[in-house]
């Protein structure tokens, strides 16, 4: 997705568009090298985000916690002062959501096609190692 442009982005993905990638680790890895922050917001429970990313193996900069989106996107606009803050969503909500905080907003299905990501059922990375984990109690 980098054409030539500014590195200097906050990119937060909606939950919600995350799992319509089928790698979404591979997308996190490939959106750093590109974005100076990215993150994953969503008006699901702290936990589910937290269970998706673990089994994901995803690091995110910044994720929503107990707030709203919309007051997340404003908090991480505030703390993460880059040149351009885009938001990845699935649907006309979370455009109007991007445009009411004064993010961008960029439909998943463009964001992947302008990275080469592909969409589909979120695979879980390494599944057989993490079953073969001896070190469990």
């Amino acid at each position: 997705m980098n054409g030539g442009g500014s590195s200097d982005m906050t990119l937060a993905f909606d939950l919600s568009a995350l799992k319509e990638l089928a790698h979404p680790d591979a997308v996190f890895n490939d959106a750093r090298q590109w974005s100076e922050y990215v993150g994953v917001v969503s008006e699901k429970p702290t936990y589910v985000v937290t269970n998706f990313t673990r089994k994901h193996r995803i690091r995110q900069d910044f994720f929503s916690g107990p707030r709203g989106r919309e007051e997340s996107l404003g908090n991480v606009k505030g703390q993460f002062e880059t040149e351009r803050h885009v938001f990845v969503g699935t649907d006309d909500e979370d455009e109007a959501l991007a445009e009411a905080v004064g993010w961008e907003f960029l439909p998943v299905e463009d964001a992947a096609a302008a990275a080469d990501w592909e969409l589909g059922e979120p695979d879980t990375p390494d599944q057989d190692v993490e079953d073969s984990r001896d070190d469990w109690p």
